[in-house]
């Protein structure tokens, strides 16, 4: 279906042209909550149990879940006086359980707002084990909530949770029919359901059908305005996910010896994991994606359908519980450091739903903004959204472009990978969705932004979070493309010893332009593609820039020690350019390509204008670096000079030039054009 054909997302005139702030809460953090929301109060038992039954969802599970929402007490145990559950007994209780899933059940707890016609129903899932991509956990809770509006019964926003608090939950306003859950593989992470397509997810309205979010679209980022901002589910919108394994003590979970019953086999299926992101040289491409498993009902409802009859019971017959314990796990996380990759562990376990604030307060888990005001306008108990920053950006993939030469230029393509990012002041990484990064309840100040996947080289950068209700746009215009990693060569940065103070750090490639624009303290570095060929930008606290040419070829490390701005270091990038220009011409003059038949007079003519700005160019260099401003600046006027006879010469041998060399030299004239202006505007020599 055609982007600009699909329709509005919101199925309320009370939406209509409300704009997104995109905001969240996530997890049972509270985001959005503004800090008036009414009082709530437990409903008496007979009632609650009668709004539990008749919103009880049907779940879905993809075909190789292996862990199903079930009863936590048959592994409590005594800790210090302490009722607790332990990781190890429930994952080796749980496995150690042959047949169908063990006891299933989930757990409802209802609340009603004081003095409105405002109740909650939530739906507490709990799976002894969590597995995916981004984190582990040794317990995993998921909440779906139904606000429920009890003069009219009718329901008037469900909310299913996603992974993090910075990760937006997916949730649809004003729903006509029960809700249905499509339980994300291993993270359990809830996908909604409400369309007529039962088993899957569908982010877009089709045809006559409705989409299965009402969360409104992304702002900010070039080609993605249409996307509902909410986190779906992945594999069932035509985008691969890898799942890693666990690791405990540094060997398999499995391993363990706490853990006898548990084999390779009880985890995700081996046909979608790696074992370490590092080892593959480039994004696995037989991942398969998801399909439905195992049908889960409420058993007090009658249903054809249902593999499996799941039993309701109230959240408090589990409030005894103090804690779901276990040690901390991890997996494989590179982080691009100046010197060397670093590893960094993260996730441990989760923690207890009625000790946080969404079991009383369910709107303070509310992720999208406008859902939280169509309530807020509703219903006097429930306070306005509050202001959240967060950042987003559009993760792509380069590739060699097939436009230019061969090995000197990119394009960047939309991933059939989903990545995931981590944010240093959040010890939890968070997928992406459709290459989308989403951030949100990020503290204000400076933040490093790490993006990994599997078989790609990481990729990191500052981050300047303003604060104030703000959205920042990471990458270059927010935009971060990842390299294989057998294509990745590193470029290194190292500003120790140079005279300016250097604020900022850019790549461009000739052909995919702007790859990397990020803040610069110190040393830093970035991953490129080996095939592009690139143009480093520094640039100083005065505004001041430098330039310098890179070609990686081969190279698996490149290395600009002391890079300088203004004039001198910006008319050494012109020289170094036009000449690698002209031998480029000059091997399809002298018989070293095929210029394509005509005169080959022009292609010489074009050449030799090309030597000429490099050596103009030069001499300019070279007067800035002794401190000659006027001859300096009188060098590059000739450099202008002869850059407008080079696009004299061009335009004749475009016939007698292969097509991606003349893009190749057309790409070229602009970034010269552009750095010799700026060298001629420089304050600093």
């Amino acid at each position: 279906m055609p982007r600009d054909a699909i329709p509005t997302l919101d199925r309320r005139t009370v939406l209509g042209g409300v704009a997104s702030a995109g905001v969240a809460s996530i997890a049972g953090c509270s985001l959005l909550e503004s800090g008036d929301d009414g009082p709530s109060r437990e409903i008496g038992d007979e009632r609650a149990r009668s709004l539990a039954e008749e919103f009880a969802p049907t779940i879905y599970f993809d075909r190789n879940e292996e862990w199903f929402p079930t009863d936590p007490r048959s592994y409590e145990s005594d800790r210090d006086g302490e009722t607790v559950v332990s990781g190890f007994d429930a994952f080796e209780g749980y496995v150690h359980t042959d047949g169908e899933p063990p006891d299933p059940a989930v757990f409802y707890h209802a609340i009603e707002y004081e003095d409105s016609p405002l109740a909650v129903v939530q739906y507490w899932l709990y799976s002894a084990f969590d597995q995916f991509t981004t984190n582990f956990h040794w317990h995993d809770w998921e909440l779906l909530q139904v606000f429920v509006d009890t003069d009219t019964g009718e329901p008037q926003l469900y909310v299913a949770s996603s992974h993090s608090r910075s990760v937006p939950n997916n949730e649809f306003l004003d729903p006509e029919r029960r809700p249905r859950i499509l339980s994300e593989l291993g993270s359990h992470s809830s996908g909604l359901s409400i369309n007529e397509d039962e088993q899957h997810f569908q982010r877009f309205p089709l045809g006559a059908d409705i989409a299965d979010v009402t969360n409104s679209v992304i702002e900010g980022l070039e080609d993605v305005a249409t996307v509902p901002f909410a986190y779906g589910l992945p594999r069932d919108e035509g985008l691969a996910l890898p799942y890693v394994v666990p690791e405990l003590d540094g060997a398999p979970v499995y391993e363990h010896d706490r853990l006898p019953s548990v084999e390779a086999s009880d985890l995700v299926s081996g046909a979608l994991t790696v074992r370490s992101f590092d080892d593959l040289q480039s994004p696995p491409g037989d991942l398969p994606h998801r399909e439905t498993g195992l049908r889960f009902e409420h058993q007090g409802r009658e249903s054809d359908d249902a593999d499996v009859a799941y039993d309701l019971r109230p959240s408090a017959d589990l409030e005894h519980i103090e804690a779901f314990t276990g040690p901390q796990l991890s997996f494989e996380f590179a982080i691009p450091d100046f010197a060397e990759d670093a590893i960094a562990d993260h996730i441990t376990t989760t923690g207890v739903p009625w000790n946080g604030q969404r079991y009383d307060d369910p709107a303070s888990d509310i992720s999208e903004s406008r859902h939280r005001q169509a309530l807020s306008d509703r219903y006097d108990a429930i306070g306005a959204p509050s202001e959240v920053d967060q950042v987003i950006a559009r993760v792509t993939n380069a590739v060699s472009a097939e436009e230019a030469p061969d090995g000197e230029g990119l394009a960047t393509i939309d991933p059939s990978l989903e990545a995931f990012a981590l944010f240093e002041s959040d010890p939890e990484a968070v997928p992406t969705f459709r290459g989308i990064v989403a951030l949100q309840d990020v503290p204000s100040g400076e933040h490093t932004l790490t993006i990994n996947g599997a078989g790609v080289a990481p990729h990191s950068e500052s981050v300047t979070v303003p604060g104030g209700g703000e959205t920042t746009i990471a990458g270059a215009d927010g935009e971060i493309p990842l390299v294989a990693r057998e294509n990745a060569t590193k470029l290194e940065v190292d500003a120790d010893g140079t005279d300016a103070d250097l604020t900022a750090l850019a790549v461009e490639d000739d052909f995919a332009g702007r790859i990397y624009d990020a803040p610069l303290s110190g040393p830093d570095a970035v991953y490129v593609h080996r095939g592009g060929a690139f143009t480093t930008e520094v640039r100083d606290a005065d505004d001041e820039v430098g330039a310098f040419r890179v070609n990686p070829d081969r190279e698996a490390r490149i290395r600009i020690d002391r890079p300088d701005t203004g004039t001198r270091p910006l008319a050494r990038y012109v020289a170094d350019v036009a000449e690698e220009t002209r031998a480029q011409v000059s091997a399809l003059d002298d018989g070293g390509g095929e210029p394509g038949g005509g005169s080959e007079n022009a292609v010489t003519g074009l050449a030799t204008a090309l030597g000429a700005v490099a050596e103009a160019a030069d001499r300019a260099a070279e007067h800035a670096a002794a401190g000659d401003r006027s001859a300096a600046k009188s060098r590059l006027d000739t450099v202008t000079t002869r850059l407008e006879l080079v696009r004299t010469r061009l335009s004749e041998a475009r016939d007698d030039l292969p097509p991606a060399v003349t893009r190749a030299v057309d790409r070229r004239l602009e970034q010269t054009s552009q750095r010799s202006e700026q060298a001629r505007q420089a304050e600093k020599l």
